[in-house]
């Protein structure tokens, strides 16, 4: 009986660890997955760089942006890290 209520702060511990930073955490990133899932041409999109633009192409791995002068750049889908708008 000692040996669990002796275990019992450090299980304490870890669930409220678990509930308060391990499944917010699992949350967000599940949230990044489906916006990086759903990605279509035309997207105005940020980049995790803070590159500004709209996608021109996509495939499974990469993106094609094009930037406001017309020039085109191929970036990976996980380089994405906002949608501006779902046009």
């Amino acid at each position: 009986m000692d040996g669990i209520l002796g275990l019992l702060p450090i299980i304490l511990m870890f669930v409220i660890f678990y509930f308060l930073l391990i499944r917010p955490q699992q949350k967000k990133q599940k949230q990044v997955q489906q916006m990086q899932a759903d990605l279509q041409k035309g997207n105005r999109i940020i980049t995790i760089g803070g590159l500004h633009g709209t996608i021109h192409a996509i495939d499974e791995g990469t993106v094609v942006l094009t930037v406001n002068d017309g020039t085109k750049m191929t970036f990976d889908r996980s380089a994405v890290r906002e949608v501006l708008n779902q046009d």
